[in-house]
């Protein structure tokens, strides 16, 4: 059988399996059941996750590899209206014009030797391609290759071409000036203009074959036409030999070649090109010449990693992950004992999933992908801290162990359901406008989040149930570190929002004082250049080194990993591969070695930055429209001011501590914004539930009442958040530890503001309005009784 049939019917299976489930009211079958599904979609995982190496596909920046954002350029042509008159205008990108140029670029990194490369459409004008394990130093050869339009033209050189260029002879209309051009080592040389026919004799897409040779005159291009160029070559040399004249071989605009036909027309559909060609000139020339692109191309976005830096990064990668999973198992069994045995059960449960959905699915771990297992480990366990912190209490009223497991998973249900949607809602929008490695992690995220929701709901529970029904438990003791509180968190409401107002406005004071330097390449363009060196020289030495070449503001910075020291310099687009050709040059004993480049293009950052806007703006648009449907539109208000309140002081806080805002940050940011709604539901759901059952005194009150029942959960699961990404932050590597700083800042500043922010904004809200907050949850309760 199909493997996709196979996995198509298990999955089909698993779906009939969890609805049985979740409808069955038998206690014996739901254990059953859940038993099933637990070691069915544990098994499915495992099969498709073996082996790791094979299954799990890595990105670019763990495997080392080039990247390249290619877009097709629109050109002029002239229109002839009705009236007789000619207008230019812009050439439309067809969707068969981006067809035809994915092809040629197909067919031409083909010819580079590569393996499994990605050529893909990206939108109405663009193409992907990615290059696994590309030598740096093939880099320079290949971007030539990508962009190389290749328009081939035969032409016929007028008979008096030197007199009209010296002014003896008086010009043709039938003829134009075009550049005469020759290749010297590899480098362009101009040699003058040639006078050229106006209208072309023959056009490349008539040849058939192009290959490289090198005979007595040196490295050749042998060119071998169809049936009609071949005619249309043949009529064309006999006319230049009965002129005494040349053919013109123009190659994108510019004339490398002008031979003389001397020795009688060329009628057997062959010719040769010389032009002081080397070999990797020759071939590459026969490559492109056999492929040519009908719509010229510019490489608007460019990423290359090596794959040493691949390694480094993956070794830390691995590192923060295996030191965060400890930590993590560890702190949960200290504190909560046999249920945190239960729950580091359901955690190794969860990676399995996870890695096994991955590879399920054809999802390409990066970087920032493993940034996002890890913060997943953190967020999984808030699930379980919700539903235990709810067994501390409902073991508290004198409930037995059966009765108080059964209510507490019943009554967080609600938080946990909601506080991971709204998670998961900015991880599809993340998904939705990301590219590249960020993509990745909001892959991760996502099915980190529903791999942590099937754990926590169904696997703990039945291993409760099972424990139970055979005897073997009891009864269950925790620690509580975390006593109940009493404190009047409302009672601050005014101190703590005239303090965040002030901080939001030294914030934004901030962000607008070093404007454009918030901004990394991503966003503003330019070139990111990484260098390890063998012994490695100060910034200024390096930034002293490149001021020779005057190409504009460059930046030199240093930036350390777990295992590695790296060179960082950023500069204007398109020079980062001569800053490392020049530094190799003049600073040979510092042992240079390129380990990454990043070049955006300014159009590309443009959109990137709104893409981000827009990503954000429908991320709290989504999260408004979600907590008004599940609770009340005061409630929404005030998630929706919270998550600005984070998202404001988190960028300004990064902003002055002289960090730039990359793609990866841009994803960190989103991530702040998801963590900030789980927070403030949690908090929301209790005070929702306390209100419903009619709880005595002030809407303040039970607000405040609420506050103190989820702080306990609070600290917990921001502290467990906050130690995994700490580690992330120590051990993750350069280029995770200003994501991780971006984590903690969001997790600290999100504790805040689900505590002292959230609930007054929603008692304000609510009170400016005229409504009543709680005659209209227990209407709504009222209203979801009746539809049910």
């Amino acid at each position: 059988m199909d493997s996709n049939v196979f996995l198509f019917l298990f999955g089909l299976g698993l779906l009939v399996l969890f609805g049985w489930y979740i409808f069955s009211e038998s206690e014996r079958v739901r254990r059953i059941l859940g038993s099933l599904l637990t070691v069915a979609l544990t098994a499915l995982c495992v099969w498709t996750v073996n082996p790791p190496k094979e299954k799990v596909q890595l990105g670019l920046d763990l495997k080392g590899g080039s990247s390249f954002l290619i877009r097709l350029v629109a050109e002029d042509v002239e229109v002839t209206g009705a009236d007789g008159k000619t207008t230019v205008e812009k050439r439309i990108i067809t969707p068969s014009m981006v067809d035809q140029a994915v092809e040629v670029i197909r067919k031409r990194v083909d010819s580079l030797g590569t393996s499994e490369p990605v050529i893909a459409p990206a939108g109405p004008d663009r193409i992907l391609v990615q290059i696994p394990g590309l030598d740096p130093e093939k880099l320079q050869d290949t971007r030539q290759q990508l962009q190389k339009v290749a328009k081939l033209e035969f032409r016929k050189v007028h008979p008096q071409s030197s007199g009209i260029l010296n002014g003896s002879v008086p010009p043709d209309p039938g003829y134009i000036r075009m550049p005469h051009v020759e290749t010297e080592e590899g480098e362009e040389v101009q040699r003058g203009e040639i006078i050229v026919r106006k209208t072309v004799d023959l056009e490349g897409q008539h040849v058939a074959r192009a290959g490289a040779g090198f005979e007595a005159k040196g490295w050749l291009v042998h060119i071998i036409f169809d049936s009609e160029g071949g005619t249309t070559f043949g009529k064309l040399t006999t006319e230049v030999f009965n002129d005494r004249s040349q053919l013109a071989i123009i190659l994108d605009g510019k004339v490398i070649s002008a031979p003389g036909v001397n020795d009688g027309p060329i009628l057997g559909g062959r010719c040769e090109i010389s032009g002081h060609f080397d070999e990797k000139g020759a071939r590459n020339l026969a490559s492109a010449l056999e492929n040519p692109l009908k719509t010229p191309v510019v490489i608007e976005e460019e990423r290359s990693t090596s794959p040493s830096l691949g390694a480094d990064s993956i070794n830390s990668g691995m590192t923060s992950g295996i030191y965060g999973v400890i930590a993590t198992l560890v702190t949960v069994l200290l504190y909560y004992r046999l249920p945190g045995l239960v729950a580091n059960i359901a955690l190794a449960i969860n990676m399995v999933v996870l890695l096994g959905s991955m590879a399920m699915f054809g999802s390409v771990l990066t970087l920032p992908g493993i940034a996002g297992i890890i913060l997943t480990l953190g967020m999984a366990i808030d699930a379980n801290v919700l539903i235990y912190e709810r067994l501390r209490e409902e073991m508290a009223t004198g409930k037995t162990l059966k009765a108080s497991i059964s209510a507490a998973y019943d009554k967080a249900f609600s938080a946990i359901f909601d506080s991971n949607v709204t998670t998961l809602i900015t991880a599809a929008l993340l998904f939705w406008k990301a590219t590249g490695p960020v993509k990745g992690f909001a892959v991760t995220l996502t099915l980190g989040i529903i791999a942590s929701l099937f754990t926590a709901l169904v696997v703990t529970r039945n291993l409760f149930e099972w424990a139970m029904h055979l005897g073997w438990l009891k009864k269950i003791t925790m620690s509580n570190l975390i006593k109940p509180t009493k404190i009047d968190f409302l009672g601050q409401r005014r101190v703590a929002i005239t303090g965040s107002l002030t901080i939001i406005a030294i914030a934004i004071g901030i962000f607008a004082f070093r404007g454009a330097k918030n901004f990394g390449v991503d966003f503003k363009g330019g070139d990111r250049l990484v260098l390890v060196a063998a012994k490695k020289p100060e910034d200024s030495v390096v930034r002293k080194a490149i001021e020779p070449l005057k190409i504009g503001d460059v930046v030199v910075q240093t930036e350390k990993s777990a295992a590695s020291e790296f060179i960082v310099v950023r500069s204007p687009k398109g020079t980062g591969v001569q800053i490392a050709e020049h530094l190799s040059k003049t600073m040979p004993e510092a042992g240079f070695k390129r380990e990454q480049l990043e070049s955006v293009g300014g159009l590309v950052g443009k959109e990137l930055a709104t893409n981000s806007l827009v990503a954000l703006g429908l991320g709290m648009l989504g999260i408004l429209i979600y907590v008004s449907i599940r609770f009340e539109f005061s409630f929404a208000i005030g998630a929706l001011v919270a998550l600005l309140h984070d998202v404001i002081i988190t960028v300004g806080i990064f902003s002055l501590m002289g960090r730039e805002l990359s793609l990866v940050i841009v994803g960190a940011i989103l991530t702040v914004a998801g963590y900030s709604v789980n927070d403030t539901i949690v908090v929301f759901d209790r005070i929702r539930e306390n209100i419903k059952a009619r709880r005595r005194g002030s809407i303040a009150e039970i607000m405040n009442v609420a506050v103190n029942e989820t702080l306990s959960r609070t600290v917990l699961t921001g502290g467990v958040t906050l130690m995994t990404t700490l580690i992330l932050f120590l051990f993750g590597g350069p280029v995770l530890a200003d994501f991780a700083l971006t984590i903690i800042l969001g997790v600290l500043i999100g504790t805040y503001s689900s505590i002292y922010i959230a609930a007054p904004i929603v008692l304000w809200w609510s009170g400016k309005s005229g409504a009543d907050l709680a005659e209209e949850i227990r209407r709504s309760e009222a209203q979801d009784e009746v539809v049910a």
